[in-house]
């Protein structure tokens, strides 16, 4: 459909965006035909182009040093002499060999990842409920909370270990006022606590992560629904348990899957604190690891536990994703 200008009497093409607007022609161009980012998108050269360096780092960072650690798994191999073929014996062995202590640092980590799911992140939400409902101060305390996850692990590990320190630290000082000296320990230094007082700084260090990210789950919501809520007498807790936290369920999912993988391949700021130990009552997978890579040189069953931290990873992504398989999927 073509329409006449006033002035010289020369026909454009018809566009209805321009009703009700000041007049002025639509270039044929612009108005036949797909627009250039539809064209592109079903293009497939282009979208090959375009994810091609994504590509090339995902697969030159992730997928390559997976399959090399496969493959050194199932080798006895030093790192200097000649690898001998196995199979999956160092699978076996990190199961069998009692000196290597890979239960129960697999049993570590999953109590790890049990504190993280029932303590870190109903801490965060509460948090995150909190702040979201607009309280004086609200983005200074989202800046607050966040701050220990961008400090460096191992500022964050100094830290706590001045605060446990048996002379000096906080903790037993706090003891000591109060006259509870009796109850005063070397945190890290006794097999008895050294695995929980490993375990509170990290959750302390993620909790403003997994609170940030709720809280920006929630200020994305509508307010329309709350707001019809309130106006049918609901209360701030029916208002959460109902309609918040329903429409939080993506934002949940990944909050659980990251506090779960995480936990599961946890290294950092045990290895700072105490280094798995003492006599291995605070280690994970990770420490055992890295002890057997680089201080015994026993590559084959380093990357054995290598393969099985990733494996376990996916595998409680896949559970977790379908635990909580939302409409939208």
């Amino acid at each position: 459909m073509y329409f006449r200008s006033p002035g010289n009497g020369t026909s454009y093409p018809f566009d209805a965006r321009y009703i009700n607007r000041t007049w002025r022609p639509v270039p044929r161009n612009l108005t036949e035909g797909e627009p250039f980012m539809d064209k592109t998108m079903k293009n497939r050269t282009a979208i090959l182009l375009f994810m091609l360096p994504a590509c090339i780092l995902f697969i030159g960072i992730i997928i390559i040093p997976i399959c090399m650690s496969a493959y050194y798994s199932l080798l006895d191999w030093d790192g200097i002499t000649t690898p001998i073929f196995v199979g999956v014996k160092n699978y076996i062995t990190i199961f069998t060999k009692v000196t290597i202590g890979f239960p129960g640092a697999v049993r570590n980590a999953f109590l790890f990842a049990g504190l993280s799911l029932f303590i870190q992140l109903p801490v965060s939400l509460a948090l995150a409920l909190t702040l979201a409902k607009g309280i004086k101060g609200e983005k200074l305390y989202t800046a607050l909370f966040f701050v220990p996850v961008i400090i460096s692990t191992t500022v964050i590990g100094q830290l706590w270990l001045k605060i446990y320190n048996p002379e000096y630290g906080i903790v037993n000082s706090f003891l000591r006022a109060v006259g509870l000296g009796e109850y005063t320990k070397t945190w890290l230094g006794d097999s008895n606590t050294a695995l929980l007082a490993v375990f509170i700084p990290i959750l302390w260090q993620y909790v403003g992560y997994h609170m940030l990210l709720m809280y920006t789950g929630i200020k994305s919501q509508p307010t329309d629904l709350r707001e019809a809520a309130m106006i049918d007498g609901a209360s701030n807790w029916q208002i959460s348990r109902y309609v918040t936290i329903p429409l939080l369920k993506p934002v949940l999912r990944v909050c659980v899957i990251f506090a779960v993988t995480g936990s599961l391949k946890v290294f950092d700021l045990i290895y700072v604190l105490t280094n798995g130990g003492p006599a291995h009552a605070s280690e994970v997978p990770a420490t055992i690891m890295i002890k057997q890579l680089f201080d015994r040189n026993n590559y084959g069953v380093g990357s054995a536990i290598a393969v099985f931290i990733v494996l376990l990873c996916f595998f409680f992504a896949i559970v977790i994703k379908k635990v909580f398989r939302t409409e939208v999927d």
